[in-house]
């Protein structure tokens, strides 16, 4: 799996919005050096989601509407990148012409472990955790 730019730059907009302010695109796009094309796109994906919600006017912008602790790098991930596969042939929409019940093939069996490994990794790490550890880094360093 090659995790995205448009992924990166989705998780760093949720890491944009977790002091609970209300953001422009604009200011997201600043603060975390994301090119606006990208930024626009990746925000609808998050709202459809039901991560971020958005107004418009004078006073739009863009808010958190889920506690940082309830959503995971997984979640962010997947809404943004609807295949996260380490290899195509681990996807279930493809065979892998190599493996079978009749000849096991071992790579794709240890890439599939691998991917499990990291799903569950994904899945287990908060946004939360993350902007926490980041914090305390700054303060210490």
């Amino acid at each position: 799996m090659f995790l995205t730019r448009e992924c990166d730059y989705g998780l760093r907009i949720i890491r944009a919005l977790a002091g609970g302010e209300k953001a422009t695109a604009e200011e997201i796009c600043k603060a975390e050096t994301i090119p606006s094309q990208f930024a626009y796109k990746i925000l609808k994906k998050l709202e459809r989601a039901g991560w971020i919600m958005s107004s418009r006017g004078r006073d739009g912008g863009y808010w958190l509407v889920k506690p940082l602790d309830a959503i995971t790098i997984y979640d962010v991930v997947s809404t943004i990148d609807e295949y996260l596969f380490i290899n195509e042939c681990l996807r279930d929409d493809k065979d892998c012409i190599r493996d079978s019940e009749d000849q096991p093939c071992a790579v794709h069996r240890e890439l599939s472990r691998i991917q499990e490994r990291l799903v569950k990794d994904l899945r287990h790490y908060s946004i939360d955790e993350i902007v926490k550890r980041n914090s305390e880094a700054n303060e210490s360093g």
